[in-house]
């Protein structure tokens, strides 16, 4: 199975140098507020003009990860735009208030339209991961989730991420590891059966914001992870 190197973009030169260092895809997000905001529709537009690997857009309107009934309508209606526009899919979680996914929401959400999303971080911080797990396997359309294995990154994260991989072939297979991703973390993820990844600052120099996501670091995380899965196979 080949790896998937999703790269968060801000804008289109981001995207630009994200695929002519060999990203598969980008996450595009608006802003950078609270780990990210959804952007204008027209922004979208402009990624779309530019690149020609697919885009998943956030789907993202407050701080932190609750929402109620009237934000739903419009992240339906952002979503449909954002279609429109040029999207492939999503990337969204939302939380209810007792901690866990919200399926309600994502169900009304899911209710329109056939585009796959990625269940973005939200599960990083319930209170119960194995039901969160079941739960998020039960949606329509999930085709990945961000995650990793922790609240704060995947230096905490990392060991408990691998271990749900290892035990469930499937539950590896929706994981995209993402959360200050480092190099060393990605050999062991392989030999999990992790064959997703997903880097933000790590793909501009010096790790800045104020940096273009620069398409030689791309290159190399690409090179890293192609590496890896070639030479390690995944745990049985």
């Amino acid at each position: 199975m080949s790896a998937l190197l999703e790269v968060l973009a801000l804008h289109p030169a981001d995207a630009q140098r994200a695929e002519e260092g060999g990203a598969d895809r980008i996450q595009l997000i608006g802003s950078l507020t609270d780990a990210g905001m959804s952007p204008e529709p027209a922004l979208v537009e402009k990624v779309r003009d530019a690149v020609s690997i697919p885009i998943r857009v956030l789907l993202r309107l407050r701080d932190g990860f609750g929402t109620d009934g009237g934000e739903v309508t419009r992240l339906r209606g952002l979503a449909a735009t954002y279609v429109a526009a040029g999207a492939d899919g999503m990337a969204m979680g939302f939380l209810n208030g007792h901690g866990d996914i919200d399926a309600e929401v994502l169900n009304a959400i899911l209710s329109e339209g056939d585009w796959p999303w990625t269940c973005h971080r939200a599960v990083d911080h319930v209170l119960d991961s194995d039901r969160a797990w079941r739960t998020l396997r039960s949606l329509p359309r999930l085709d990945q989730v961000l995650t990793a294995g922790s609240a704060r990154d995947l230096e905490h994260g990392l060991d408990d991420l691998i271990a749900r991989a290892r035990a469930d072939a499937a539950t590896a297979a929706l994981i995209q590891a993402g959360g200050d991703l480092q190099p060393e973390h990605v050999p062991w993820l392989v030999r999990a059966g992790v064959r997703s990844f997903h880097i933000a600052s790590v793909a501009r120099p010096l790790g800045s914001w104020k940096a273009y996501v620069d398409a030689g670091l791309v290159h190399t995380w690409r090179t890293l992870i192609d590496a890896e899965c070639r030479h390690r196979p995944a745990a049985p």
